[in-house]
């Protein structure tokens, strides 16, 4: 069996802390997806602005 690469506890808790924080990110990214296939550009594109930072 496969042995993780790092068992200490605390790597495990901070890639969960951040996992948890992209989950935000998910709902702006459909949203803005949804905007273009309906047709709304210039909103999907102003919410394209607000996400742009975070990449």
């Amino acid at each position: 069996m496969a042995q993780p690469t790092d068992p200490r506890p605390e790597r495990r808790a901070h890639l969960e802390r951040c996992w948890q924080q992209e989950c935000d990110i998910d709902p702006m990214i459909l949203r803005m997806r949804l905007l273009r296939h309906q047709g709304a550009l210039p909103q999907a594109a102003c919410l394209e602005q607000e996400l742009q930072p975070l990449f």
